[in-house]
C-alpha cells in the first residue's frame, strides 16, 4: 500500500546557483525511477542555516510531496546520501489525501 511522504531535500548549490533547476529535475526523476510519484515540488530558494553544522552555511531547499510504498524511503536515503548534490534529507509521512466531496 502507498503512502504519503514529505521528503525535505536540502542542496549543496554553492558555486553551482545557475544549475539548481536541473538538478531538481534529476532528483524528481531520481524519485520516480525508485517507484514514488510525485504529487508536487516545493521550490522554497536558498537560506542559511540557524548554526553551522558542517561545511556549508546555506543550502538550497527542495520539498517533494509523493506517494510511495514504505521500502522506497529506505532506497532514496541510500541512494541521496551518496549524491554529493544533496546536503541533508529528511522524510516524514503524511496524512492520506482527502478526497473533495462534490454538492
Amino acid at each position: 500500500m502507498k503512502n504519503r511522504y514529505e521528503g525535505l531535500l536540502v542542496l549543496d548549490t554553492q558555486g553551482k546557483e545557475d544549475t539548481v533547476k536541473d538538478v531538481i529535475d534529476r532528483l524528481e526523476k531520481d524519485f520516480e525511477k525508485e517507484g514514488a510519484s510525485i504529487e508536487q515540488v516545493q521550490k522554497m530558494e536558498k537560506r542559511e542555516f540557524s548554526y553551522a553544522a558542517g561545511a556549508l552555511s546555506g543550502g538550497y531547499f527542495v520539498n517533494f510531496v509523493f506517494q510511495a510504498e514504505p521500502t522506497v524511503i529506505e532506497k532514496l536515503r541510500v541512494k541521496f546520501k551518496l549524491d554529493p548534490e544533496v546536503y541533508r534529507q529528511n522524510y516524514q509521512k503524511l496524512a492520506a489525501k482527502k478526497a473533495v466531496k462534490k454538492a
